[in-house]
């Protein structure tokens, strides 16, 4: 009945020309309600309402001297002790008609046919922020069906609570915003609804510079802003695939609040020049470097949790990969969110990732001293991750100014690979040097004995080429990308090693020049004589020796050790043959090996090969005349056709050589042994040839010793030709062209030999009238066509012609041959 009376007392009048808890207190009275005490405590909440919208928060200030106010707040104080009586004719009620009706009529236009009772602020505001409860659910928060309805009647409260356009925006985000962080953060339609709502409020802020609308806009939005950011700077422990699609309207909303904030709040904002700070941008990558932070620190803990005795791999190889994870995250589902506010986002979270993973680095670099499985393996992973992050952000920053140029001067280089190299380089030589000195330790203590083994090896060169094995095992085992790059280094090494090996080997056994004796003078030829000028000396091909004998030296005893000598030689070659292919299949088999890489490393492997093969050949052809030279002087240079053909032929040599080849055959290998043979085939045949030529006063030969001697070369070469089973006849053929050459030499008439050598020895000279000829030289090879062997035939030809002829050797001069 009282409400229908009050329905009634307000039908017709102006909403805002009623004071809405006046009225209340008028109509309604304590039997209308079922409790006493509840009626008391509505006319105590009336009475509050009216003292904080009149005295607490009036739209119009008060003064102090205001006796409605003194009056209203008297009458309240008595009636928070007893309750008000609120009849018609009630003189309290009358009192409290007057003060409150004398406070509201005032207004800030003078206009009086309004009142002003609930429009203070911040009274209003608060008001109506609990009527736009209305607008969501009481169960889930949802937005009501009837939305346009509520929202209809809530503008007609605008006139009375002093609401505008302004403050319902703000009011009403805050309560979209509030619901859905209430809410679980789950109703998108909620938090797009709020961030449509924001940007409203952005456009308002930029219109007012009411303060009162300043104070609650940044109250409001810095609530707002602090439960964004609270999220945002560790968005990787917000946000998941299972709410990921929030954080776009959660980042905007926070970056929307820090701008209004920024603006109402920075002197600078409103002075700021073009190019000067850009607020969204320095938020979201103040969120990145903040949340990249969390999430590092959170990897780190999670690395160290993973190793363990079942997982032994380093906690810097973990973290890293943990790390690439993260960022490839980062890249594929934060990155393009963040970039609606700045434009690298991913570039700001790969250089922050980069920074962390570098302080880290940087304390497990600074004690390095050597290369450990664990050390490259580290390494190694920091510089995959490097590269990888330097990736990412070149990629995010190829289309700005500088081309990504100030991000990567960020990123200092870890030299994870330059560390590797460095630490590498320093194994390989610790390596090298170590294996230098066993070297030559061995060396020292080597005894080329033929029994050491049943391959006739120095057990040295087995070894060291067994530790060269597995240097190179242990190498490529190196955890590191580099094995193209850094063998070289450890190739080079080893080469050097082999190569001081060989040198040794061979250092003491001399060279062919020092085992030919030093040529006698010629046999009856004066250099005093008509033919040759004075103090001239014959030219000679060796130095040892003052004519063609025996020789002091080392004696057959010596042949095992040298054939032990060659075996190793051989057995290195062809071993480095095996390592080089190992080396190169192992090149190919590393992830970084490209096309073409192996094509100049194995350089240094040759040239060990190479060295290898020059020494056999001079190991070869030093042994070989050695004992031609040395150890056969007594049945080939001391005897062989002393005194005549007939008395010392050349059977006491072929037995000799017989035994010496058969030890060869006993101890040297199969694939050097044929070169030996043909060194010693070859030195023979040189003695054969001094013999001749060089033989000393001792000997001389007719024309008929011709087919003596003819007969005594073609059984030495039988011997290396030993029915087939020996040398090849071309090759046995090959060495004897410079014998046979000299044979018809000493089958030709003794006249017709002095008209040849003065031909040659013309032809060769030329000499003016009236002068002599020099010596005829040495040549380096004995040729029938050479003035000095055609001499040397004459002076060893043992015949009257050659004895008693005198004549002009050279047209118009008349030079003699003085014959002894």
């Amino acid at each position: 009945m009282h409400k229908l009376s009050l329905g009634i007392f307000m039908l017709g009048r102006r909403a805002e020309s009623m004071i809405l808890p006046l009225e209340f207190l008028r109509q309604c009275k304590a039997s209308d309600f079922p409790d006493p005490q509840e009626y008391v405590a509505w006319q105590f909440r009336n009475l509050k309402l009216l003292e904080t919208g009149l005295l607490v928060h009036p739209l119009v200030p008060l003064s102090k001297s205001d006796i409605s106010a003194h009056r209203l707040l008297q009458i309240i104080h008595i009636a928070y002790e007893r309750p008000l009586e609120t009849g018609k004719d009630s003189e309290s009620m009358q009192e409290l008609s007057s003060a409150v009706k004398s406070l509201a009529s005032r207004s800030l236009d003078g206009r009086s046919d309004e009142c002003h009772w609930a429009d203070g602020f911040p009274l209003n505001f608060h008001i109506y922020r609990m009527l736009v409860e209305a607008c969501f659910e009481s169960e889930d928060g949802a937005v009501v069906d009837e939305i346009d309805e509520v929202m209809g009647l809530l503008k007609k409260t605008w006139v009375i609570l002093g609401i505008n356009q302004m403050l319902h925006n703000l009011c009403f985000t805050w309560a979209l915003f509030n619901h859905f962080a209430m809410l679980d953060q789950v109703d998108i339609e909620l938090l797009s609804a709020a961030e449509k709502q924001l940007t409203e409020v952005v456009n308002d802020a930029k219109t007012t510079e009411d303060p009162d609308y300043c104070d609650i806009l940044s109250s409001t939005l810095s609530s707002i802003m602090g439960w964004t950011e609270q999220r945002l700077l560790a968005y990787h422990e917000t946000f998941s695939t299972s709410n990921i699609d929030s954080m776009h309207g959660i980042a905007s909303i926070g970056v929307s609040a820090a701008k209004i904030l920024a603006k109402d709040t920075s002197k600078e904002y409103r002075r700021r020049r073009k190019g000067e700070t850009d607020v969204a941008r320095g938020r979201i990558e103040a969120y990145i470097r903040s949340s990249i932070r969390t999430a590092f620190a959170q990897r780190m803990e999670e690395a160290d949790s993973k190793r363990s005795s079942r997982n032994p791999v380093p906690v810097l190889s973990i973290l890293a990969k943990d790390i690439g994870d993260l960022a490839t995250k980062e890249k594929n589902m934060y990155s393009p969110i963040l970039k609606k506010w700045h434009p690298f986002a991913s570039g700001v979270a790969v250089t922050t990732l980069h920074s962390c993973f570098g302080n880290e680095l940087k304390q497990f670099m600074d004690g390095l001293t050597k290369l450990t499985p664990d050390t490259a393996q580290v390494l190694n992973a920091a510089d995959k991750l490097e590269k990888y992050l330097v990736k990412i952000a070149v990629e995010d920053s190829v289309d700005s100014d500088d081309g990504g140029k100030s991000l990567i001067r960020q990123m200092p280089p870890y030299e994870a690979e330059n560390a590797i190299t460095n630490l590498v380089k320093a194994w390989v030589k610790d390596r090298v040097d170590r294996l230098k000195g066993w070297v030559h330790r061995s060396l020292q203590q080597e005894t080329w004995n033929p029994k050491a083994n049943r391959q006739s090896f120095a057990p040295s060169s087995v070894e060291m080429l067994r530790i060269i094995d597995e240097i190179l095992d242990a190498f490529f085992q190196l955890p590191i990308p580099m094995h193209s790059t850094t063998f070289p280094d450890l190739a080079a090494g080893i080469g050097r090693i082999i190569q001081y090996y060989v040198s040794k080997a061979k250092s003491c056994c001399g060279t062919r020049s020092t085992t030919i004796p030093q040529l006698p003078h010629l046999t009856r030829c004066d250099v005093g004589s008509k033919l040759f000028k004075k103090k001239e000396k014959p030219h000679v091909l060796m130095k040892r020796g003052s004519q063609v004998g025996s020789s002091t030296g080392n004696s057959a005893s010596d042949l095992p050790e040298l054939c032990v000598r060659i075996n190793t030689l051989h057995y290195i070659q062809t071993e480095l043959e095996n390592l080089k292919k190992k080396a190169k299949t192992c090149l190919r088999n590393c992830e970084s090996a490209q096309d073409g890489i192996t094509d100049g490393l194995s350089i240094n492997f040759e040239l060990s090969q190479a060295s290898c093969q020059d020494s056999i050949r001079q190991l070869c052809d030093t042994t070989a005349y050695k004992l031609v030279f040395n150890c056969l002087s007594h049945v080939l240079l001391d005897t062989l056709y002393v005194g005549g053909t007939s008395s010392n032929r050349v059977e006491p040599l072929l037995r000799e050589l017989d035994s010496i080849l058969r030890v060869i055959s006993g101890i040297v290998h199969n694939g050097v042994r044929s070169r030996l043979i043909t060194s010693l085939m070859k030195g023979s045949f040189d003695g054969f040839l001094l013999v001749l030529l060089a033989g000393g006063p001792t000997r001389a030969f007719t024309l008929q010793d011709s087919q003596i001697i003819e007969n005594d070369f073609r059984d030495l070469r039988g011997l290396y030709f030993a029915n087939g089973d020996g040398l090849p006849e071309e090759v046995i053929d090959k060495a004897s062209l410079e014998v046979k050459s000299i044979l018809p030499l000493l089958q030709t008439d003794t006249g017709i030999l002095i008209q040849r050598f003065k031909q040659t020895i013309s032809r060769c000279y030329e000499s003016p009238a009236k002068s002599r000829f020099p010596m005829p030289a040495v040549p380096a090879q004995w040729s029938p066509d050479d003035p000095n062997t055609i001499l040397r035939v004459l002076c060893y030809r043992n015949d009257e012609v050659s004895w008693m002829h005198k004549g002009d050797l050279t047209p118009g001069i008349g030079p003699q041959i003085r014959c002894f």
